[in-house]
Protein backbone atom coordinates (compact mmCIF):
# COMPACT_ATOMS: atom_id res chain seq x y z
CA UNK A 1 0.00 0.00 0.00
CA UNK A 2 1.16 3.69 -0.46
CA UNK A 3 -0.10 6.24 0.80
CA UNK A 4 -0.82 9.65 -1.11
CA UNK A 5 -1.77 13.16 0.52
CA UNK A 6 -1.93 15.93 -1.77
CA UNK A 7 -1.18 19.80 -0.37
CA UNK A 8 -0.64 23.18 -1.60
CA UNK A 9 -3.66 24.09 -3.89
CA UNK A 10 -6.00 27.35 -3.31
CA UNK A 11 -7.16 30.60 -4.67
CA UNK A 12 -4.56 32.48 -7.16
CA UNK A 13 -5.48 35.40 -9.72
CA UNK A 14 -4.98 34.52 -13.24
CA UNK A 15 -1.26 34.52 -14.39
CA UNK A 16 -0.02 33.24 -10.74
CA UNK A 17 1.82 30.10 -9.86
CA UNK A 18 1.33 27.27 -6.99
CA UNK A 19 3.03 24.79 -6.29
CA UNK A 20 1.62 21.35 -5.38
CA UNK A 21 3.13 18.35 -3.36
CA UNK A 22 2.36 14.97 -2.91
CA UNK A 23 3.91 13.10 -0.17
CA UNK A 24 3.95 9.19 0.09
CA UNK A 25 4.12 7.16 2.79
CA UNK A 26 3.98 3.47 2.84
CA UNK A 27 5.72 1.07 0.44
CA UNK A 28 8.87 2.32 -0.88
CA UNK A 29 8.36 5.52 -3.11
CA UNK A 30 11.02 5.56 -5.53
CA UNK A 31 9.59 2.39 -6.98
CA UNK A 32 6.47 3.92 -8.28
CA UNK A 33 6.32 6.74 -10.99
CA UNK A 34 3.74 9.29 -10.09
CA UNK A 35 1.37 11.17 -12.45
CA UNK A 36 -0.94 14.21 -11.75
CA UNK A 37 -4.75 14.47 -12.74
CA UNK A 38 -7.27 16.75 -12.57
CA UNK A 39 -10.84 17.05 -12.53
CA UNK A 40 -13.19 20.17 -12.84
CA UNK A 41 -16.97 20.11 -12.05
CA UNK A 42 -18.86 18.50 -15.00
CA UNK A 43 -15.52 17.07 -16.60
CA UNK A 44 -13.87 13.76 -17.12
CA UNK A 45 -10.35 13.37 -15.08
CA UNK A 46 -7.70 14.74 -16.93
CA UNK A 47 -4.10 13.80 -17.47
CA UNK A 48 -1.57 16.54 -16.31
CA UNK A 49 2.09 14.94 -15.76
CA UNK A 50 4.11 12.14 -15.21
CA UNK A 51 7.18 11.05 -14.21
CA UNK A 52 9.37 7.82 -13.51
CA UNK A 53 10.58 6.53 -10.81
CA UNK A 54 14.29 7.78 -10.92
CA UNK A 55 12.87 11.79 -12.06
CA UNK A 56 14.48 11.52 -15.52
CA UNK A 57 11.76 10.99 -17.47
CA UNK A 58 8.80 13.60 -17.38
CA UNK A 59 6.04 13.64 -19.84
CA UNK A 60 3.09 16.65 -20.02
CA UNK A 61 -0.57 17.36 -21.63
CA UNK A 62 -0.14 19.81 -23.98
CA UNK A 63 -2.85 21.91 -21.82
CA UNK A 64 -0.33 22.64 -19.57
CA UNK A 65 3.61 21.88 -21.80
CA UNK A 66 5.51 24.86 -20.41
CA UNK A 67 3.55 26.17 -17.90
CA UNK A 68 3.43 23.29 -15.06
CA UNK A 69 6.80 21.65 -14.10
CA UNK A 70 6.87 18.01 -12.46
CA UNK A 71 9.54 16.68 -9.73
CA UNK A 72 10.57 14.37 -7.43
CA UNK A 73 12.23 13.76 -4.59
CA UNK A 74 12.59 9.92 -3.28
CA UNK A 75 14.47 10.77 -0.11
CA UNK A 76 11.85 12.51 1.09
CA UNK A 77 9.02 10.39 -0.60
CA UNK A 78 7.53 13.83 -2.31
CA UNK A 79 6.46 14.55 -5.70
CA UNK A 80 5.67 18.29 -7.01
CA UNK A 81 4.03 19.97 -9.61
CA UNK A 82 5.07 23.91 -10.27
CA UNK A 83 2.31 25.62 -11.69
CA UNK A 84 2.89 28.93 -13.59
CA UNK A 85 0.75 31.27 -15.82
CA UNK A 86 -1.97 29.48 -14.82
CA UNK A 87 -5.68 30.08 -16.21
CA UNK A 88 -9.02 30.26 -15.36
CA UNK A 89 -9.43 26.96 -17.34
CA UNK A 90 -6.75 25.18 -15.12
CA UNK A 91 -9.21 25.51 -12.15
CA UNK A 92 -9.95 21.52 -10.49
CA UNK A 93 -9.58 19.21 -8.23
CA UNK A 94 -5.72 18.12 -8.57
CA UNK A 95 -4.63 14.06 -7.82
CA UNK A 96 -1.66 12.43 -7.81
CA UNK A 97 -1.46 8.76 -7.92
CA UNK A 98 1.27 6.07 -8.01
CA UNK A 99 1.97 3.48 -10.69
CA UNK A 100 3.82 -0.02 -9.77
CA UNK A 101 4.61 -1.14 -12.93
CA UNK A 102 6.37 3.07 -13.63
CA UNK A 103 4.10 3.79 -16.08
CA UNK A 104 4.28 7.54 -17.05
CA UNK A 105 1.42 7.95 -19.56
CA UNK A 106 -2.31 9.34 -19.41
CA UNK A 107 -4.23 6.49 -18.55
CA UNK A 108 -5.66 6.61 -15.08
CA UNK A 109 -6.31 3.10 -15.27
CA UNK A 110 -2.51 2.08 -15.06
CA UNK A 111 -2.37 3.83 -11.61
CA UNK A 112 -2.26 2.33 -8.61
CA UNK A 113 -3.23 4.53 -5.54
CA UNK A 114 -4.54 8.20 -5.82
CA UNK A 115 -4.19 10.79 -2.75
CA UNK A 116 -7.62 12.60 -1.97
CA UNK A 117 -7.15 15.35 -4.11
CA UNK A 118 -6.11 19.32 -3.51
CA UNK A 119 -8.58 22.36 -5.20
CA UNK A 120 -6.82 24.44 -7.09
CA UNK A 121 -9.03 27.79 -8.14
CA UNK A 122 -7.98 30.56 -10.44
CA UNK A 123 -9.62 33.46 -10.91
CA UNK A 124 -9.71 35.69 -13.90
Amino acid sequence: QVQLVESGGGLVQAGGSLRLSCAASGRTFSNYAVGWFRQAPGKEREFVAAISTSGGSTYYADSVKGRFTISRDNAKNTVHLQMNSLKPEDTAVYYCAASGIGYIGSAYTAYDYWGQGTQVTVSS
